[in-house]
Protein backbone atom coordinates (compact mmCIF):
# COMPACT_ATOMS: atom_id res chain seq x y z
CA UNK A 1 0.00 0.00 0.00
CA UNK A 2 0.81 3.42 -0.52
CA UNK A 3 2.32 4.67 2.33
CA UNK A 4 0.49 7.72 4.62
CA UNK A 5 -0.13 8.08 7.61
CA UNK A 6 -3.91 8.65 7.03
CA UNK A 7 -5.21 5.51 7.26
CA UNK A 8 -7.55 4.58 3.55
CA UNK A 9 -10.97 3.63 4.33
CA UNK A 10 -11.00 0.02 5.03
CA UNK A 11 -12.32 -2.92 2.36
CA UNK A 12 -14.95 -5.23 3.37
CA UNK A 13 -13.23 -8.22 4.86
CA UNK A 14 -14.20 -11.46 3.49
CA UNK A 15 -16.65 -13.27 5.66
CA UNK A 16 -13.49 -16.15 5.41
CA UNK A 17 -11.71 -14.34 7.68
CA UNK A 18 -14.56 -13.50 10.62
CA UNK A 19 -14.01 -16.05 12.43
CA UNK A 20 -16.00 -16.45 15.61
CA UNK A 21 -14.86 -17.82 19.29
CA UNK A 22 -17.41 -19.81 20.64
CA UNK A 23 -17.43 -20.82 24.24
CA UNK A 24 -18.46 -24.40 24.81
CA UNK A 25 -19.46 -25.66 28.11
CA UNK A 26 -19.52 -29.47 29.27
CA UNK A 27 -21.74 -31.43 31.64
CA UNK A 28 -21.94 -35.19 31.98
CA UNK A 29 -24.41 -37.04 33.41
CA UNK A 30 -24.44 -40.27 35.05
CA UNK A 31 -21.23 -41.49 34.06
CA UNK A 32 -19.62 -44.95 34.62
CA UNK A 33 -18.40 -45.69 37.92
CA UNK A 34 -14.70 -46.82 37.45
CA UNK A 35 -13.29 -46.53 41.33
CA UNK A 36 -13.76 -49.14 43.62
CA UNK A 37 -13.95 -47.33 46.63
CA UNK A 38 -15.20 -44.11 45.11
CA UNK A 39 -16.97 -42.37 42.78
CA UNK A 40 -14.95 -41.67 39.61
CA UNK A 41 -13.02 -38.41 38.82
CA UNK A 42 -13.85 -37.68 35.82
CA UNK A 43 -12.19 -34.65 33.19
CA UNK A 44 -12.93 -33.96 29.55
CA UNK A 45 -10.67 -33.85 26.68
CA UNK A 46 -11.67 -32.01 23.76
CA UNK A 47 -10.10 -33.09 20.10
CA UNK A 48 -10.56 -32.01 16.67
CA UNK A 49 -10.25 -33.99 13.63
CA UNK A 50 -7.08 -32.50 11.55
CA UNK A 51 -6.29 -33.58 7.94
CA UNK A 52 -7.79 -36.86 8.95
CA UNK A 53 -6.18 -37.38 12.41
CA UNK A 54 -7.95 -36.31 16.34
CA UNK A 55 -5.76 -33.44 17.63
CA UNK A 56 -5.71 -32.75 21.34
CA UNK A 57 -7.15 -28.91 21.59
CA UNK A 58 -7.62 -28.61 25.74
CA UNK A 59 -9.02 -30.05 28.63
CA UNK A 60 -11.22 -29.53 31.57
CA UNK A 61 -10.08 -29.77 35.46
CA UNK A 62 -11.10 -33.01 37.15
CA UNK A 63 -13.85 -33.01 39.22
CA UNK A 64 -12.98 -35.07 42.18
CA UNK A 65 -15.53 -37.98 43.58
CA UNK A 66 -18.37 -36.99 40.70
CA UNK A 67 -20.71 -38.90 38.37
CA UNK A 68 -22.42 -35.33 37.33
CA UNK A 69 -19.87 -33.54 36.78
CA UNK A 70 -20.29 -29.66 35.70
CA UNK A 71 -17.15 -28.31 34.61
CA UNK A 72 -15.68 -25.00 35.43
CA UNK A 73 -12.94 -24.53 32.63
CA UNK A 74 -14.67 -23.96 29.67
CA UNK A 75 -13.47 -25.16 25.86
CA UNK A 76 -13.04 -22.13 23.37
CA UNK A 77 -13.03 -22.41 19.28
CA UNK A 78 -12.40 -20.86 16.46
CA UNK A 79 -15.86 -21.52 14.32
CA UNK A 80 -15.16 -21.23 10.90
CA UNK A 81 -18.19 -20.98 8.75
CA UNK A 82 -16.80 -22.59 5.72
CA UNK A 83 -15.05 -25.10 7.41
CA UNK A 84 -16.25 -28.56 8.40
CA UNK A 85 -14.71 -28.79 11.61
CA UNK A 86 -15.05 -32.95 13.62
CA UNK A 87 -15.42 -32.58 16.92
CA UNK A 88 -14.89 -35.34 19.47
CA UNK A 89 -15.44 -35.31 23.45
CA UNK A 90 -13.59 -37.88 25.55
CA UNK A 91 -14.42 -38.16 29.23
CA UNK A 92 -11.49 -39.69 31.65
CA UNK A 93 -11.55 -41.34 34.84
CA UNK A 94 -8.31 -39.45 36.59
CA UNK A 95 -5.95 -42.11 38.64
CA UNK A 96 -2.81 -40.91 38.40
CA UNK A 97 -1.32 -37.11 37.75
CA UNK A 98 0.23 -38.49 34.04
CA UNK A 99 -0.87 -36.40 31.78
CA UNK A 100 -0.53 -39.78 28.88
CA UNK A 101 -4.70 -39.92 28.63
CA UNK A 102 -3.69 -43.90 28.38
CA UNK A 103 -3.08 -44.14 32.13
CA UNK A 104 -6.68 -43.16 32.61
CA UNK A 105 -9.68 -45.45 32.10
CA UNK A 106 -12.20 -44.23 29.53
CA UNK A 107 -15.83 -43.10 30.18
CA UNK A 108 -16.95 -42.58 26.80
CA UNK A 109 -16.91 -40.24 23.88
CA UNK A 110 -18.93 -38.48 21.94
CA UNK A 111 -18.63 -36.78 18.28
CA UNK A 112 -19.97 -34.22 15.84
CA UNK A 113 -19.39 -31.41 14.14
CA UNK A 114 -19.09 -27.72 15.57
CA UNK A 115 -22.14 -26.54 13.24
CA UNK A 116 -24.29 -29.27 15.12
CA UNK A 117 -23.63 -27.62 18.62
CA UNK A 118 -24.02 -24.16 17.61
CA UNK A 119 -27.35 -24.35 15.40
CA UNK A 120 -28.66 -26.27 18.55
CA UNK A 121 -26.91 -24.07 21.16
CA UNK A 122 -27.22 -27.01 23.57
CA UNK A 123 -27.49 -30.48 22.85
CA UNK A 124 -27.38 -33.38 25.02
CA UNK A 125 -26.03 -37.53 23.94
CA UNK A 126 -25.15 -40.76 25.33
CA UNK A 127 -21.57 -41.38 25.59
CA UNK A 128 -20.22 -44.48 23.36
CA UNK A 129 -17.53 -46.56 24.29
CA UNK A 130 -14.64 -47.38 21.29
CA UNK A 131 -17.01 -50.46 20.07
CA UNK A 132 -19.87 -48.23 19.40
CA UNK A 133 -21.93 -49.16 22.44
CA UNK A 134 -23.04 -46.91 24.76
CA UNK A 135 -21.51 -46.19 27.94
CA UNK A 136 -23.72 -47.48 30.12
CA UNK A 137 -26.31 -44.77 31.01
CA UNK A 138 -23.88 -41.89 30.19
CA UNK A 139 -24.81 -38.99 28.68
CA UNK A 140 -22.88 -35.42 27.57
CA UNK A 141 -24.56 -31.76 27.36
CA UNK A 142 -22.77 -29.21 25.63
CA UNK A 143 -24.11 -25.79 25.30
CA UNK A 144 -22.71 -23.34 22.92
CA UNK A 145 -22.15 -19.61 23.17
CA UNK A 146 -20.46 -17.03 20.71
CA UNK A 147 -17.87 -15.13 22.17
CA UNK A 148 -19.00 -12.14 20.07
CA UNK A 149 -18.96 -9.60 23.15
CA UNK A 150 -15.27 -8.80 24.11
CA UNK A 151 -15.61 -7.26 27.08
CA UNK A 152 -13.84 -8.77 30.21
CA UNK A 153 -14.42 -8.63 33.87
CA UNK A 154 -11.76 -8.34 36.26
CA UNK A 155 -12.45 -9.19 39.76
CA UNK A 156 -10.76 -9.30 42.88
CA UNK A 157 -12.40 -11.01 45.94
CA UNK A 158 -11.63 -11.13 49.44
CA UNK A 159 -13.53 -12.99 52.76
CA UNK A 160 -14.04 -11.74 56.39
CA UNK A 161 -15.03 -13.60 59.11
CA UNK A 162 -16.05 -16.89 57.37
CA UNK A 163 -17.89 -19.82 59.22
CA UNK A 164 -15.27 -22.32 60.55
CA UNK A 165 -15.88 -25.86 59.21
CA UNK A 166 -13.25 -28.01 59.78
CA UNK A 167 -13.20 -29.66 63.14
CA UNK A 168 -8.86 -29.32 64.25
CA UNK A 169 -8.56 -26.30 61.68
CA UNK A 170 -10.21 -23.28 59.80
CA UNK A 171 -11.69 -23.45 56.45
CA UNK A 172 -10.19 -23.87 53.21
CA UNK A 173 -12.73 -21.75 51.45
CA UNK A 174 -12.77 -21.62 47.45
CA UNK A 175 -15.78 -19.50 45.54
CA UNK A 176 -18.05 -20.45 42.65
CA UNK A 177 -19.94 -18.25 40.17
CA UNK A 178 -23.26 -19.31 38.50
CA UNK A 179 -25.15 -17.73 36.27
CA UNK A 180 -29.17 -18.99 35.38
CA UNK A 181 -28.87 -21.47 32.05
CA UNK A 182 -31.46 -20.98 29.60
CA UNK A 183 -33.55 -24.27 31.57
CA UNK A 184 -33.84 -21.96 34.63
CA UNK A 185 -30.84 -24.52 36.57
CA UNK A 186 -28.04 -22.42 37.80
CA UNK A 187 -24.95 -23.06 35.15
CA UNK A 188 -21.40 -22.87 36.95
CA UNK A 189 -19.34 -20.14 35.06
CA UNK A 190 -15.53 -19.62 37.27
CA UNK A 191 -14.15 -21.60 40.35
CA UNK A 192 -11.78 -19.65 42.52
CA UNK A 193 -8.61 -21.32 43.77
CA UNK A 194 -8.80 -22.70 47.27
CA UNK A 195 -7.19 -20.67 49.84
CA UNK A 196 -5.98 -22.96 52.58
CA UNK A 197 -6.15 -22.89 56.16
CA UNK A 198 -8.05 -19.30 56.75
CA UNK A 199 -11.41 -17.42 57.26
CA UNK A 200 -10.31 -14.41 55.70
CA UNK A 201 -9.21 -15.36 52.57
CA UNK A 202 -8.02 -13.01 49.63
CA UNK A 203 -8.37 -14.73 46.67
CA UNK A 204 -5.94 -14.08 43.43
CA UNK A 205 -7.93 -11.73 41.20
CA UNK A 206 -9.37 -13.36 37.87
CA UNK A 207 -10.64 -11.92 34.32
CA UNK A 208 -13.41 -14.52 32.78
CA UNK A 209 -15.16 -12.73 29.68
CA UNK A 210 -18.51 -10.69 30.65
CA UNK A 211 -20.29 -12.87 28.13
CA UNK A 212 -19.12 -15.98 30.05
CA UNK A 213 -20.51 -14.52 33.86
CA UNK A 214 -23.38 -12.64 32.46
CA UNK A 215 -24.57 -13.40 29.21
CA UNK A 216 -23.52 -9.86 28.86
CA UNK A 217 -25.96 -8.66 30.65
CA UNK A 218 -24.87 -6.39 33.18
CA UNK A 219 -28.45 -6.40 35.35
CA UNK A 220 -28.82 -10.51 35.25
CA UNK A 221 -28.81 -12.05 38.50
CA UNK A 222 -25.47 -13.83 39.54
CA UNK A 223 -25.14 -16.57 42.30
CA UNK A 224 -21.85 -16.25 44.21
CA UNK A 225 -20.96 -19.66 46.53
CA UNK A 226 -18.93 -19.99 49.22
CA UNK A 227 -17.44 -23.65 49.59
CA UNK A 228 -14.96 -25.64 52.44
CA UNK A 229 -12.41 -27.64 49.99
CA UNK A 230 -12.64 -31.24 50.87
CA UNK A 231 -10.04 -33.64 49.52
CA UNK A 232 -12.41 -36.28 48.63
CA UNK A 233 -14.96 -33.67 46.57
CA UNK A 234 -17.78 -33.51 49.51
CA UNK A 235 -16.80 -29.89 49.74
CA UNK A 236 -18.94 -28.09 52.52
CA UNK A 237 -21.40 -25.46 52.07
CA UNK A 238 -20.41 -22.16 53.84
CA UNK A 239 -22.86 -19.62 51.89
CA UNK A 240 -24.31 -17.68 49.38
CA UNK A 241 -25.47 -14.49 47.79
CA UNK A 242 -27.07 -13.43 44.75
CA UNK A 243 -26.05 -9.99 42.74
CA UNK A 244 -25.31 -8.58 39.61
CA UNK A 245 -22.43 -7.14 37.59
CA UNK A 246 -23.60 -3.60 37.95
CA UNK A 247 -23.79 -3.96 41.48
CA UNK A 248 -20.15 -5.52 41.89
CA UNK A 249 -19.10 -2.36 39.66
CA UNK A 250 -19.95 -0.50 42.53
CA UNK A 251 -16.54 -1.51 44.18
CA UNK A 252 -13.79 1.03 43.74
CA UNK A 253 -10.50 0.15 45.00
CA UNK A 254 -10.47 3.30 47.54
CA UNK A 255 -14.07 1.96 48.60
CA UNK A 256 -14.67 -2.10 48.62
CA UNK A 257 -18.29 -3.84 48.38
CA UNK A 258 -19.63 -6.06 51.31
CA UNK A 259 -21.69 -8.96 50.58
CA UNK A 260 -22.84 -11.10 53.55
CA UNK A 261 -22.84 -15.08 52.78
CA UNK A 262 -25.82 -16.73 53.35
CA UNK A 263 -26.41 -20.05 54.84
CA UNK A 264 -30.15 -20.44 54.40
CA UNK A 265 -30.56 -23.45 56.63
CA UNK A 266 -28.63 -21.98 59.15
CA UNK A 267 -30.80 -18.62 58.75
CA UNK A 268 -33.98 -21.15 58.80
CA UNK A 269 -32.97 -22.64 62.11
CA UNK A 270 -31.07 -19.88 64.62
CA UNK A 271 -33.00 -16.61 65.10
CA UNK A 272 -30.06 -14.84 65.71
CA UNK A 273 -28.44 -15.60 62.25
CA UNK A 274 -26.12 -12.88 60.70
CA UNK A 275 -24.42 -14.24 58.60
CA UNK A 276 -21.83 -17.16 57.38
CA UNK A 277 -19.31 -14.46 56.69
CA UNK A 278 -18.48 -11.40 54.31
CA UNK A 279 -17.22 -11.53 50.82
CA UNK A 280 -15.36 -8.63 49.76
CA UNK A 281 -15.23 -7.19 46.33
CA UNK A 282 -11.85 -5.10 46.36
CA UNK A 283 -12.24 -3.78 43.06
CA UNK A 284 -13.99 -4.81 39.70
CA UNK A 285 -12.94 -3.69 36.15
CA UNK A 286 -14.64 -4.23 32.54
CA UNK A 287 -12.36 -3.67 29.70
CA UNK A 288 -12.32 -4.62 26.27
CA UNK A 289 -10.16 -7.67 25.11
CA UNK A 290 -9.86 -6.78 21.93
CA UNK A 291 -8.78 -9.93 18.84
CA UNK A 292 -6.92 -9.60 15.95
CA UNK A 293 -10.58 -9.79 14.29
CA UNK A 294 -11.49 -6.70 16.11
CA UNK A 295 -8.35 -4.41 14.54
CA UNK A 296 -8.99 -5.72 11.13
CA UNK A 297 -13.02 -5.28 11.40
CA UNK A 298 -12.07 -1.71 13.04
CA UNK A 299 -10.19 -0.75 9.50
CA UNK A 300 -6.53 -1.15 10.58
CA UNK A 301 -4.18 -1.81 7.06
CA UNK A 302 -1.80 -4.32 7.11
CA UNK A 303 0.85 -2.54 4.77
CA UNK A 304 2.68 -5.25 2.95
CA UNK A 305 6.55 -4.68 1.40
CA UNK A 306 8.61 -7.48 -0.09
CA UNK A 307 12.28 -7.48 -0.01
CA UNK A 308 14.03 -9.88 -3.12
CA UNK A 309 17.56 -11.44 -2.85
CA UNK A 310 19.44 -10.80 -5.74
CA UNK A 311 22.99 -11.66 -4.59
CA UNK A 312 25.34 -13.95 -6.48
CA UNK A 313 24.46 -17.25 -4.59
CA UNK A 314 21.57 -17.29 -6.18
CA UNK A 315 23.03 -18.60 -9.56
CA UNK A 316 22.63 -17.47 -13.16
CA UNK A 317 18.74 -17.09 -13.47
CA UNK A 318 18.94 -18.41 -17.02
CA UNK A 319 20.32 -21.50 -15.77
CA UNK A 320 17.31 -24.31 -14.43
CA UNK A 321 20.07 -24.37 -10.92
CA UNK A 322 19.50 -21.15 -10.31
CA UNK A 323 16.87 -20.52 -7.10
CA UNK A 324 15.80 -17.27 -9.81
CA UNK A 325 14.73 -19.53 -12.68
CA UNK A 326 11.79 -19.50 -13.72
CA UNK A 327 10.57 -22.86 -14.65
CA UNK A 328 8.41 -23.82 -17.69
CA UNK A 329 5.43 -23.79 -15.32
CA UNK A 330 5.96 -19.88 -14.59
CA UNK A 331 7.11 -20.22 -10.99
CA UNK A 332 10.38 -20.97 -8.50
CA UNK A 333 10.49 -20.74 -4.74
CA UNK A 334 10.55 -17.07 -4.48
CA UNK A 335 7.60 -16.50 -6.62
CA UNK A 336 6.00 -19.16 -4.57
CA UNK A 337 6.71 -17.50 -1.40
CA UNK A 338 5.31 -13.96 -2.39
CA UNK A 339 2.06 -15.58 -3.80
CA UNK A 340 1.83 -17.42 -0.59
CA UNK A 341 2.31 -14.53 1.80
CA UNK A 342 1.06 -12.24 -0.36
CA UNK A 343 -2.55 -13.61 -1.82
CA UNK A 344 -3.70 -13.51 2.08
CA UNK A 345 -2.15 -10.20 3.19
CA UNK A 346 -3.73 -8.13 0.30
CA UNK A 347 -6.86 -8.90 1.44
CA UNK A 348 -6.27 -6.53 4.42
CA UNK A 349 -5.07 -3.58 2.32
CA UNK A 350 -7.70 -1.53 0.43
CA UNK A 351 -5.42 0.05 -2.52
CA UNK A 352 -3.30 -3.26 -2.45
CA UNK A 353 -0.29 -1.66 -4.02
CA UNK A 354 2.86 -2.68 -2.80
CA UNK A 355 6.36 -1.52 -2.25
CA UNK A 356 8.87 -4.70 -3.98
CA UNK A 357 12.13 -3.99 -3.08
CA UNK A 358 15.50 -5.88 -3.88
CA UNK A 359 18.70 -5.98 -2.34
CA UNK A 360 22.48 -7.50 -3.42
CA UNK A 361 22.40 -6.81 -6.91
CA UNK A 362 24.47 -4.76 -9.52
CA UNK A 363 22.41 -1.92 -11.16
CA UNK A 364 22.44 -0.10 -14.52
CA UNK A 365 23.38 1.86 -15.94
CA UNK A 366 26.56 2.67 -13.48
CA UNK A 367 26.42 -0.93 -12.19
CA UNK A 368 26.84 0.20 -8.17
CA UNK A 369 26.02 -2.72 -6.05
CA UNK A 370 22.44 -1.69 -3.93
CA UNK A 371 20.69 -3.01 -0.94
CA UNK A 372 17.40 -1.22 -0.91
CA UNK A 373 15.97 -1.02 -4.95
CA UNK A 374 12.95 -0.68 -6.59
CA UNK A 375 12.54 -3.71 -8.33
CA UNK A 376 10.56 -1.75 -10.74
CA UNK A 377 13.20 0.64 -11.43
CA UNK A 378 11.10 3.78 -9.92
CA UNK A 379 12.27 4.74 -6.97
CA UNK A 380 10.24 7.40 -6.22
CA UNK A 381 6.85 4.68 -6.87
CA UNK A 382 8.31 1.28 -5.91
CA UNK A 383 4.63 0.30 -5.42
CA UNK A 384 3.36 -2.84 -7.56
CA UNK A 385 -0.43 -3.33 -8.00
CA UNK A 386 -1.38 -6.36 -6.01
CA UNK A 387 0.57 -9.70 -6.10
CA UNK A 388 0.27 -9.63 -9.95
CA UNK A 389 2.12 -6.50 -10.04
CA UNK A 390 5.21 -8.12 -7.59
CA UNK A 391 5.02 -10.96 -9.66
CA UNK A 392 5.49 -8.81 -13.32
CA UNK A 393 8.26 -6.88 -11.87
CA UNK A 394 10.00 -9.58 -10.20
CA UNK A 395 10.05 -10.81 -13.84
CA UNK A 396 11.00 -7.61 -15.63
CA UNK A 397 13.57 -6.57 -13.76
CA UNK A 398 15.84 -10.28 -13.76
CA UNK A 399 17.22 -9.54 -17.03
CA UNK A 400 18.30 -5.75 -16.55
CA UNK A 401 20.61 -6.76 -13.32
CA UNK A 402 23.60 -8.50 -12.32
CA UNK A 403 23.74 -10.44 -9.08
CA UNK A 404 26.43 -9.57 -6.87
CA UNK A 405 26.53 -9.56 -3.09
CA UNK A 406 26.44 -9.20 0.15
CA UNK A 407 23.30 -10.33 1.76
CA UNK A 408 22.52 -7.11 3.81
CA UNK A 409 19.12 -7.01 5.47
CA UNK A 410 19.47 -3.93 7.46
CA UNK A 411 18.56 -1.14 4.65
CA UNK A 412 15.22 -2.78 3.60
CA UNK A 413 14.25 -3.24 7.71
CA UNK A 414 15.64 0.23 8.07
CA UNK A 415 13.38 1.31 4.74
CA UNK A 416 10.11 0.06 6.49
CA UNK A 417 10.85 1.23 9.74
CA UNK A 418 10.90 4.78 8.57
CA UNK A 419 7.30 4.50 7.09
CA UNK A 420 6.68 2.65 10.88
CA UNK A 421 8.31 5.05 12.87
CA UNK A 422 5.57 7.37 11.08
CA UNK A 423 2.64 5.47 11.94
CA UNK A 424 3.52 5.54 15.61
CA UNK A 425 2.17 9.27 15.33
CA UNK A 426 -1.36 7.34 15.35
CA UNK A 427 -4.08 7.63 18.06
CA UNK A 428 -5.80 4.63 16.49
CA UNK A 429 -4.94 1.23 15.51
CA UNK A 430 -4.97 1.85 11.89
CA UNK A 431 -1.79 0.99 10.20
CA UNK A 432 0.50 -1.99 10.90
CA UNK A 433 3.62 -2.97 8.45
CA UNK A 434 4.57 -6.24 7.19
CA UNK A 435 8.01 -6.84 5.42
CA UNK A 436 8.62 -10.30 3.96
CA UNK A 437 12.38 -10.79 2.81
CA UNK A 438 12.89 -13.70 0.57
CA UNK A 439 16.81 -15.09 0.54
CA UNK A 440 18.74 -17.53 -0.18
CA UNK A 441 21.48 -17.62 2.43
CA UNK A 442 23.72 -16.38 5.28
CA UNK A 443 23.19 -12.66 6.56
CA UNK A 444 26.14 -10.82 5.75
CA UNK A 445 25.39 -7.69 8.25
CA UNK A 446 24.20 -9.92 11.28
CA UNK A 447 24.55 -7.36 13.99
CA UNK A 448 23.49 -4.42 11.86
CA UNK A 449 20.50 -6.93 11.15
CA UNK A 450 19.76 -7.39 14.56
CA UNK A 451 20.40 -3.91 15.75
CA UNK A 452 17.68 -2.89 13.47
CA UNK A 453 15.01 -5.90 14.21
CA UNK A 454 15.25 -4.83 18.20
CA UNK A 455 14.37 -1.29 16.92
CA UNK A 456 11.93 -2.25 14.85
CA UNK A 457 10.07 -4.09 17.55
CA UNK A 458 8.89 -1.04 19.41
CA UNK A 459 6.84 -0.18 16.26
CA UNK A 460 4.07 -1.59 14.90
CA UNK A 461 6.05 -3.81 12.46
CA UNK A 462 6.86 -7.65 11.84
CA UNK A 463 9.09 -9.68 9.78
CA UNK A 464 8.78 -12.73 8.00
CA UNK A 465 11.77 -14.61 6.20
CA UNK A 466 11.49 -17.31 3.86
CA UNK A 467 14.54 -19.13 3.07
CA UNK A 468 14.86 -20.91 -0.44
CA UNK A 469 17.33 -23.33 -1.42
CA UNK A 470 19.38 -25.47 0.70
CA UNK A 471 21.41 -23.23 2.93
CA UNK A 472 22.67 -23.42 6.51
CA UNK A 473 19.53 -21.12 7.77
CA UNK A 474 20.76 -21.33 11.89
CA UNK A 475 21.32 -17.00 11.50
CA UNK A 476 17.63 -16.71 10.56
CA UNK A 477 16.54 -19.29 13.47
CA UNK A 478 18.54 -17.02 15.78
CA UNK A 479 16.52 -13.65 14.53
CA UNK A 480 12.99 -15.70 14.88
CA UNK A 481 13.00 -14.94 19.17
CA UNK A 482 10.69 -17.83 19.72
CA UNK A 483 13.48 -19.88 22.35
CA UNK A 484 15.11 -16.53 23.44
CA UNK A 485 15.10 -12.71 23.27
CA UNK A 486 16.86 -11.44 20.34
CA UNK A 487 19.39 -8.86 21.48
CA UNK A 488 21.20 -5.75 19.94
CA UNK A 489 25.35 -5.83 19.79
CA UNK A 490 24.76 -2.79 22.23
CA UNK A 491 22.99 -5.39 24.31
CA UNK A 492 19.44 -3.77 24.20
CA UNK A 493 16.64 -6.31 24.34
CA UNK A 494 13.66 -6.67 21.74
CA UNK A 495 10.66 -5.55 23.21
CA UNK A 496 8.40 -8.05 21.36
CA UNK A 497 9.41 -11.01 19.08
CA UNK A 498 8.61 -9.51 15.63
CA UNK A 499 10.23 -11.95 13.64
CA UNK A 500 8.91 -15.29 12.11
CA UNK A 501 11.40 -17.56 9.67
CA UNK A 502 10.24 -20.54 7.84
CA UNK A 503 12.76 -22.10 5.56
CA UNK A 504 11.10 -23.47 2.28
CA UNK A 505 12.35 -26.66 1.95
CA UNK A 506 10.09 -27.71 4.85
CA UNK A 507 7.02 -27.13 1.99
CA UNK A 508 8.02 -28.06 -1.09
CA UNK A 509 5.37 -31.03 -1.17
CA UNK A 510 2.62 -29.64 0.45
CA UNK A 511 -0.49 -27.45 -0.51
CA UNK A 512 0.52 -23.91 -1.00
CA UNK A 513 -1.85 -22.68 1.88
CA UNK A 514 0.13 -24.79 4.61
CA UNK A 515 3.26 -22.74 3.91
CA UNK A 516 0.91 -19.05 4.28
CA UNK A 517 -0.24 -20.52 7.57
CA UNK A 518 2.89 -21.37 9.07
CA UNK A 519 4.59 -18.03 7.80
CA UNK A 520 1.66 -15.97 9.19
CA UNK A 521 1.21 -18.33 11.98
CA UNK A 522 2.47 -15.45 14.41
CA UNK A 523 1.15 -12.37 12.64
CA UNK A 524 -2.10 -12.12 14.47
CA UNK A 525 -0.92 -11.96 17.83
CA UNK A 526 1.94 -10.07 17.03
CA UNK A 527 -0.65 -7.09 15.90
CA UNK A 528 -2.20 -7.58 18.83
CA UNK A 529 0.12 -7.46 21.14
CA UNK A 530 1.49 -4.00 19.44
CA UNK A 531 -1.59 -1.99 19.74
CA UNK A 532 -2.38 -3.35 23.62
CA UNK A 533 1.22 -2.49 24.30
CA UNK A 534 0.56 1.15 22.51
CA UNK A 535 -3.36 1.01 24.45
CA UNK A 536 -4.43 1.94 20.87
CA UNK A 537 -8.40 0.92 20.27
CA UNK A 538 -9.46 -0.39 16.78
CA UNK A 539 -10.50 2.54 15.12
CA UNK A 540 -14.50 3.10 15.81
CA UNK A 541 -14.33 1.39 19.00
CA UNK A 542 -16.82 1.69 21.51
CA UNK A 543 -16.16 2.22 25.58
CA UNK A 544 -16.73 -1.10 27.68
Amino acid sequence: MAYTVTPSPPAPVGSQYCVCKVELSICGQNLLDRDVTSKSDPFCVLFMEVNGKWVELDRTETAVNNLNPAFAKKFIVDYHFEEVQKLKFALFDQDKSSTQLYEHDFLGEFSCTLGTIVSSKKITRTLLLGNGKPAGKGMITIAAQELSDNRVITLSMAGRKLDKKDLFGKSDPFLEFHKPGDDGKWMLVHRTEVIKYTLDPVWKPFTVPLVSLCDGDMEKLIKVVCYDYDSDGGHDFIGEFQTSVARLCEAQDASPLELECINPKKQKKKKNYKNSGIIIVKSCKITRDFSFLDYILGGCQLMFTVGIDFTASNGNPQEPSSLHYINPLGTNEYLSAIWAVGQIIQDYDSDKMFPALGFGAQLPPDWKVSHEFAINFNPRNPFCSGVEGIVQAYSACLPHIRFYGPTNFSPIINHVARFAAQATQQETASQYFILLIITDGVISDMDETRHAVVQASKLPMSIIIVGVGNADFAAMEFLDGDSRVLHSYTGEEAVRDIVQFVPFRNFRNVPKETLAKAVLAELPQQVVQYFKHQNLPPINSEPA
